[in-house]
């Protein structure tokens, strides 16, 4: 990427990137700030640099890379503060030609890159996949083992609260929370956790975050009979997901897809549901790199993650896989969960159902 774009190196300070290159580190401190503190440069002829203010790179060398792996250039935090552009400034200086590139918008001369660095991230390695399948098996047992636990008469807030400390006690941050229930599921596609109490029906969804490396997947729980018009129109969402499953293929774009999802909404007798909610995209150490649209540029790439959350209004099913080849491995599954079997061009995917309790 560095040779195509003729740059002398590039700066990677945000929380994801950081995370990406180091894998699975962190120099998270403040969560509101998409920057992190210490950044890394990358240089074109590979040498690699940990820059960071003398209060943060203590921890980093200690507890998150090596002196051995990026070489530490270390300033007072007063250094830091005194301008936006400082650590891009220490960073030009060690560069032995050519322009710097960055992963956060700042002033000229530097070029803000991040489309392209996160193109670098998009074919996982085989190390990355292994945390990744590690982390969605986890994600999935969790919120498969809490639900069955939760009660009727806890509201959204608490059954959040809960979600996300069961993901922590297993090394996981849940990035996104959202809980419905009963009626807020039918009128809201991304229903922030409320007091609203839960009597029947309820939708849990989370992103999970573990090493930097983030999945997604949703479950729906009912108290009692599942009423018939829920199981319809969750049977039409997961063969919607079923044909994304199946046409995620190397090379396929993204406005393609969309086109897939359009016609399955269609086959199914729920016309224009995809003008109501976003289909899901790749993923990665985001929770979405990019989202399927009608004019969608990107690709399908082998060694790519997907999270896919068709949705029908009242219902969604979301899981997370990675296209190995021609093979979706699907990550995110519940053990002893009801599914629903969906053969697609011969291929069965097992898709999350409605849980009774």
């Amino acid at each position: 990427m560095l040779a195509t774009e003729n740059l002398g190196g590039v700066l990677l300070q945000t929380q994801p990137n950081f995370a990406w290159l180091t894998a699975g580190g962190s120099n998270m401190i403040d969560i509101s700030s998409e920057r992190g503190a210490g950044a890394l440069l990358v240089r074109r002829d590979g040498k690699r640099f940990v820059l960071a203010n003398r209060i943060e790179m203590p921890r980093l060398l200690t507890e998150e890379i090596s002196a051995a792996e990026f070489e530490p250039v270390e300033f007072a935090w007063e250094e830091e503060k005194s301008a936006l552009t400082f650590i891009a400034q220490r960073a030009l200086e060690l560069l032995s030609g050519g322009s710097l590139g960055c992963d956060f918008s700042l002033p000229s001369p530097v070029r803000t890159l991040e489309s392209e660095i996160a193109r670098c991230r998009y074919q996982l390695t085989s190390s990355e996949t292994e945390r990744f399948r590690c982390l969605g098996r986890d994600a999935g047992e969790v919120v498969g083992r809490l639900v069955r636990t939760l009660e009727p008469g806890e509201t959204e807030k608490e059954i959040a609260r809960r979600v996300m400390a069961a993901l922590a006690a297993c090394d996981m941050t849940s990035v996104v929370t959202l809980v419905a229930a009963d009626e807020r599921l039918r009128k809201f596609r991304h229903p922030v956790p409320t007091d609203n109490i839960w009597q029947k029906l309820l939708m849990i969804v989370v992103c999970a975050r573990r090493g930097g490396l983030v999945a997604s997947l949703t479950r729906i729980v009912c108290v009692g009979a599942i009423p018939g018009e829920l199981e319809r129109r969750t049977l039409a969402a997961a063969r919607v997901i079923a044909q994304l499953f199946s046409a995620t293929r190397p090379g396929a774009s993204g406005s393609d897809l969309y086109q897939v999802a359009v016609r399955a909404y269609a086959a199914e007798d729920f016309p224009g549901e995809e003008r109501l909610h976003h289909q899901g995209g790749a993923c990665g150490y985001r929770t979405r790199d990019w989202v399927i649209h009608p004019t969608s540029p990107e690709h399908v790439q082998v060694n790519q993650a997907f999270a896919w959350n068709p949705s029908v209004t009242g219902t969604k099913v979301e899981e997370t896989c990675i296209l190995h080849d021609d093979n979706i491995d699907v990550i995110t599954g519940s053990s002893d969960w009801p599914s629903i079997s969906v053969s697609v061009a011969g291929s069965n995917y097992e898709l999350p159902a409605v849980l009774s309790l």
